[in-house]
């Protein structure tokens, strides 16, 4: 059942890739002179479309539920519409044609120099032949891996200086809505896409799988994020990463100074939270941010300067004199 849905969805993204690809983009790439990059344009709009799928997707369902049961009541939407802008860079595949067109090169070398040294990827469907074969069963375990990663990526976020003044760009909105998850520095998203491409290599998920898995993920951050009063129950709770607990981790002076550098760190699943120890089941709608915007620090309300604002602060961390008595761990980076 899961592999006729998955095949089915393939082959209508396919059909359209290649509609799409013939009629309009290789004309284009022939006029300009881009031939060079045909192979990968033709692999990265797939990525384009799945990426439009989802937005849709995520406006139909989301919008009306955030008007009907709405955390917060805002006079004016102004402050969401840079998210906007946010969403449609990151859902279509902006961030992955830099990826096919300046990294892939670097990991087909890597993965030339293991091959040569007959150093193999970890393949989950020969772990354990008859049950890991089975294609969901090896779907949900590169799904668990995958998430697994996800958290600790994010609880680096929180507990590394540097690092946090960039995630400080998605943390600052002090308006969540569906269109927030994808609210992040491109230098971070940079990062995070190199992140999950190489654990994606080493545990050998296929390419098709991997759109599947990163829209499963980016749809359910989506939900995450959304300002709409949710709660999925205390099982359903334990089970699934819901508005209600993600709100918790965004929650104004306490995303990053509580609990050790914050709290709910889980991308699907709450288990990682709860194994760690990083786990709050308040249920409080509280307002969210960081809470030294409550003291006057912008973080800058358009696209570019919430970028610069974050090399800005980087720099003020590097070049700041440590104080006497100030601790040498990676919070102060």
């Amino acid at each position: 059942m899961f592999h006729l849905i998955f095949s089915s969805l393939d082959s209508f993204v396919s059909a359209v890739q290649t509609l799409l690809y013939v009629d309009v983009v290789q004309p284009l790439l022939y006029r300009f002179d881009l031939m060079d990059y045909d192979e990968d344009t033709y692999d990265s709009l797939y990525w384009v479309i799945v990426g439009v799928l989802e937005v849709l997707a995520m406006y139909a369902i989301l919008r009306p539920l955030e008007a009907l049961r709405p955390v917060e009541q805002w006079e004016s939407r102004r402050a969401v519409r840079i998210d906007v802008l946010y969403t449609w860079i990151a859902k279509l595949g902006i961030l992955n044609l830099f990826f096919f067109f300046a990294l892939q090169p670097f990991f087909d070398n890597v993965q030339g120099w293991l091959r040569l040294h007959n150093i193999s990827n970890i393949e989950f469907d020969n772990l354990w032949p008859g049950v890991t074969t089975q294609p969901l069963v090896t779907f949900v375990m590169y799904l668990l891996v995958l998430d697994f990663a996800g958290y600790w990526y994010h609880r680096w976020e929180h507990r590394i200086g540097v690092w946090w003044e960039l995630h400080a760009v998605h943390h600052s909105q002090q308006q969540m809505s569906l269109w927030s998850d994808d609210r992040n520095h491109l230098l971070d998203d940079l990062l995070q896409a190199s992140f999950f491409a190489v654990i994606a290599l080493v545990i050998g998920v296929p390419p098709s799988q991997f759109v599947v898995l990163v829209a499963i993920t980016n749809l359910a951050q989506s939900v995450q994020h959304a300002n709409i009063r949710l709660y999925f129950g205390w099982l359903g709770e334990r089970l699934l990463v819901s508005p209600t607990f993600h709100r918790r981790h965004h929650a104004i002076g306490y995303a990053h100074a509580g609990l050790k550098y914050g709290c709910n760190f889980g991308v699907l699943f709450p288990w990682w939270d709860m194994l760690f120890r990083s786990v709050s089941w308040s249920r409080e709608m509280e307002p969210t941010g960081i809470g030294d915007q409550l003291e006057g620090r912008r973080y800058g309300d358009g696209f570019w300067a919430q970028h610069w604002l974050a090399f800005v602060r980087i720099a003020a961390r590097l070049t700041s004199k440590r104080r006497p008595g100030e601790r040498n761990d990676a919070a102060a980076v």
